[in-house]
């Protein structure tokens, strides 16, 4: 396993995506109910939080709630936002402390207004720490995310601030959220699923893709310490050749 130390001597991402899966098989595993599985998860998430600050990580995105959570069972749905709001009441201040900066994405129109209020306290409280960006993806979907930077796009156009002639990739892309951070360099999925499920759909075009069995409860420093080795050693083209990119290398 590669420790913090050898961790800082090898090539590191600037942004992680993190799919944190397997939280209600672990609990099921042991017997428990899921949301126990969902708490202990919790704990994983503070220790990868730590670590990327540790490590210089610039930011980190996590993918929370997804728009097609809702189709869980009712129960299970409620016990998450609970589990949300109190663990949010709970990390802010230990997150400001360490000059982190919290921020979320996606679809809040659903939620309560006292959890809208919650994340924007949030917001508003680390809004000028200059560490680690961590986000949060709840009730986002990149299906979403794309459609409503269309939309946004579509209003412009009809009020005669933006030309229909000068749409471009650039243009859809400073719409689309996190359109201020770098794209993610390395993608992470726990609990043995190889998909990324709509997760981050725009922003995921040439990421490097790391899967692994070990579910998200288990999923510690030395596991991520892992995942960082293995990006180390990827070569990315973005669509070049290995011998074009040696010829940058010797310039």
């Amino acid at each position: 396993m590669m420790h913090a130390q050898a961790a800082r001597q090898k090539i590191l991402p600037a942004h992680v995506a993190i799919i944190m899966d397997g939280n209600g098989r672990w609990a099921q595993q042991r017997g428990l109910p899921r949301i126990a599985g969902h708490k202990a998860g919790v704990s994983s998430l503070r220790e990868i939080v730590k670590s990327c600050a540790t490590f210089g990580i610039r930011a980190l995105t996590v993918y929370a709630f997804s728009t097609e959570n809702w189709k869980r069972p009712l129960s299970e749905v409620s016990r998450l936002m609970e589990l949300f709001m109190t663990s949010l009441r709970k990390e802010i201040a230990e997150l400001d402390k360490n000059n982190i900066r919290l921020r979320f994405i996606g679809n809040h129109r659903a939620f309560t207004d006292s959890l809208r209020d919650s994340i924007a306290k949030a917001q508003d409280m680390t809004r000028n720490n200059l560490g680690l960006q961590f986000v949060v993806a709840v009730n986002y979907g990149g299906r979403w995310d794309i459609t409503n930077a269309l939309c946004v796009m579509a209003e412009k156009i009809r009020s005669g601030e933006l030309d229909v002639r000068d749409i471009n990739e650039g243009l859809l892309g400073s719409f689309i959220a996190l359109s201020d951070l770098p794209p993610p360099d390395l993608f992470i999925r726990t609990g043995g699923e190889r998909r990324i499920s709509n997760f981050l759909l725009w922003q995921l075009a040439y990421t490097e893709l790391y899967f692994t069995d070990c579910l998200w409860p288990d999923f510690g420093p030395d596991q991520f310490a892992a995942a960082l080795d293995w990006f180390a050693g990827r070569e990315r083209r973005f669509g070049q050749t290995s011998e074009q990119l040696q010829q940058v290398g010797r310039a």
